[in-house]
């Protein structure tokens, strides 16, 4: 890895108030607010995650799973 061109990779908390839930892990996010987390250390607090973003709500598209094999099947001849 070439040195000076990537961003520092620190620890983080991402918080999310709504689902009363937050979690330290490393990023190179960085955030103005610090918190003080359970070991007593502070760290800079990013306010995306999981639990909130739209991104990550784990809702998924529902495919048509079965239309795209039968036009598979029908355009390589498998009978």
């Amino acid at each position: 890895m070439r040195k000076g061109i990537h961003p520092d990779y620190r620890p983080v908390v991402f918080p999310d108030p709504g689902a009363d839930f937050a979690f330290l892990t490393r990023s190179t996010m960085t955030g103005t607010k610090t918190i003080e987390w359970e070991d007593g250390d502070t760290y800079p607090v990013v306010d995306v995650s999981s639990a909130g973003h739209p991104f990550y709500t784990g809702r998924s598209r529902v495919l048509d799973a079965a239309g795209r094999v039968e036009r598979f099947n029908q355009r390589y001849g498998r009978n």
